[in-house]
């Protein structure tokens, strides 16, 4: 490690800025602590590989090179360098001439000499990693000035950090003095002997060949992560598009996709899946799958990475739309929203294909409203009945695309109208779903029917959003209305005629239509008394309970008991009405 960060050269480690931001977090920070601190101290503990490319320009100055691989270790180490450095400033009076010197160097480690010091690691600036990097360095004492950045403490460059001096003051314990001076510098040369084999290439192109193989570490690379490396290689080979360019591109398209890496992938093996009769033959390919998508993308990539790029970052603005991330507000948008909701994105292959070519296809917002809504009833229906299964989904909405390409307006709508009535279960099947334990059958279906519901009898003037989330959970939750524990109440024993009801109900009602509501303080019903859930208010005495003001809990905000025949009306009403608003035939009207 020493060799790396030797003193004596100016060299500088700088991470692309299309590398991923600083990503471990704890488990990772203790077992390379651990790693370093078990090993043995004349040999020193192997870390693996870096991949590097050299970018110097001035060669009177710091020889820079590119971190292609490796930025995730680095930075780490760099963190637990600079915590014993501050650790050891601590106890510079319990040191000697030689631990004294050990100290200038780590500062040097850390910052080569220039006036001000520079830092010898540096991070890219996604989510502040390079401002939270020089504070750190700042606090440990190595003479970089550090920018003044709102919540540094919050993000995981500084977390890392403190998490670093809090191992070293665990290992010092109650020692003081040279003792625990001892123990810091025993860690510090650990570290420094740690081994490193860095491998500097020629180009970003001759990194990339690298990765899979000897990315050993570090977060595992994604399948996303590799087609980037792939287009990007492919790009620095070519050398007729900059590969800045082609980054950027990169980056606006996960953009519009968002962070969340199963939407990420989600995308790469719909955009295939929808346009693969446009796109080249990959041989042995008759499907998209997790574990084909890196080879098909390779393909495409090496056909014509250009077309590729620019095909790929407009379905992408789509995609966006698609998938709710645009906060839009039209009748499509909420249709969109609904359709994600109602966990139907495996049909989002069959939408990114019609709002590509929708003005080919003359397919206006109307038209296409009624198309997502078709796709989230049908939806919605096979959740609760297993029709079709899960693994003829992906084929049925490629499928559909051939059913329309050479159709237009209208026509694509009733195709898919008639063709998803069916491939969906018959009315009788998802009927007796519906009057079925819903709950146990799907939990995230049966609140979305149950939203629907409440949703479908509210104006303008007095809507209410039952999909807000606090704290990345939903404030308007699915209440039993009769408790769903184990242990049922003496009062609701009694209120529903003993045992027997009480199993009754368990065996046939609990978790049916009839006993499931909405409300938006589920943990404070819990297992309450019937008139206590009903009557339920917060400190500022607005009704909380099943007198919140939905329609859903109007029969229930005027009852005064909960018996398994009030269950068994209430169930075979709200079935029906579930059953007309995911009907397939016609669209009800609001």
């Amino acid at each position: 490690m020493q060799e790396l960060l030797n003193i004596d050269q100016n060299v500088v480690y700088q991470v692309p800025r299309y590398q991923r931001e600083y990503s471990w977090q704890r488990s990772q920070w203790d077992e390379l602590f651990d790693d370093l601190i078990e090993s043995d101290r004349s040999q020193g503990h192997f870390l693996g590989t870096i991949i590097c490319v050299n970018q110097s320009v001035d060669t009177t100055d710091a020889s820079v090179l590119e971190l292609i691989d490796g930025q995730q270790r680095m930075t780490t180490l760099s963190l637990l360098l600079a915590a014993l450095l501050k650790a050891l400033r601590a106890h510079d009076s319990d040191l000697d001439d030689e631990g004294r010197a050990d100290v200038v160097n780590l500062r040097r480690h850390l910052a080569y000499a220039k006036n001000p010091p520079r830092p010898r690691l540096i991070p890219q600036h996604q989510n502040r990693n390079h401002d939270d990097y020089l504070n750190v360095l700042a606090d440990g004492g190595t003479g970089v000035k550090a920018p003044e950045v709102p919540n540094v403490g919050n993000r995981r460059i500084m977390k890392a950090y403190r998490h670093f001096q809090n191992r070293i003051a665990s290992l010092i314990g109650e020692s003081t003095g040279e003792e625990a001076a001892a123990t810091i510098l025993d860690i510090l040369e650990k570290a420094r002997r740690a081994i490193i084999v860095k491998i500097e290439v020629g180009s970003a192109s001759d990194a990339y060949v690298l990765f899979e193989s000897l990315n050993n570490r570090g977060l595992p690379l994604t399948p996303i992560d590799l087609i980037k490396n792939t287009l990007l290689a492919s790009t620095d080979t070519a050398g007729d598009q900059g590969i800045d360019e082609v980054f950027e591109t990169w980056t606006n398209l996960l953009e519009n996709l968002g962070d969340t890496y199963n939407v990420q992938e989600r995308f790469f093996r719909q955009f295939y899946s929808a346009f693969s009769s446009e796109l080249p033959t990959v041989q042995g390919v008759s499907a998209i799958t997790r574990s084909n998508l890196i080879r098909v993308y390779e393909v495409l990539i090496n056909d014509d990475r250009d077309a590729l790029v620019k095909r790929l970052a407009a379905a992408g603005v789509l995609y966006r739309r698609i998938i709710g991330n645009t906060q839009g507000d039209s009748d499509l948008d909420r249709e969109l929203m609904r359709l994600v909701r109602a966990q139907g994105t495996t049909a989002h292959i069959v939408l990114l294909y019609l709002f590509t070519y929708r003005e080919r296809l003359d397919l206006d917002d109307t038209a296409l409203t009624e198309i997502t809504a078709l796709l989230t009833n049908f939806m919605v229906r096979r959740h609760l009945t297993g029709t079709p299964p899960t693994h003829r989904l992906a084929r049925l909405f490629a499928s559909l695309i051939d059913d329309v390409a050479k159709l237009s307006g209208k026509q694509i709508v009733n195709t898919i109208r008639s063709r998803l009535m069916a491939e969906s279960a018959s009315d009788d099947q998802f009927r007796d779903r519906l009057l079925g334990s819903i709950y146990e059958d799907n939990p995230d279906v049966a609140r979305f029917i149950l939203a629907t519901l409440a949703e479908h009898a509210m104006t303008d003037e007095v809507w209410t959003d039952l999909w807000d989330l606090k704290s990345n959970k939903y404030v308007w939750t699915m209440e039993h209305v009769f408790p769903q524990g184990g242990n049922v109440p003496k009062a609701w024993e009694d209120m529903v005629g003993g045992p027997e009801n009480v199993a009754v109900i368990r065996n046939e009602l609990l978790h049916s239509l009839g006993n499931l509501t909405l409300t938006g303080y589920n943990s404070s019903l819990s297992n309450r008394k019937f008139e206590d859930k009903r009557d339920h208010t917060n400190e500022k005495g607005r009704y909380t309970g099943f007198r919140n003001g939905l329609s859903l809990n109007a029969d229930l905000a005027d009852a005064n008991a909960w018996t398994a025949d009030q269950m068994r009306e209430r169930r075979q009403r709200l079935a029906g009405q579930a059953f007309d608003l995911f009907r397939l035939d016609a669209r009800p009207s609001r």
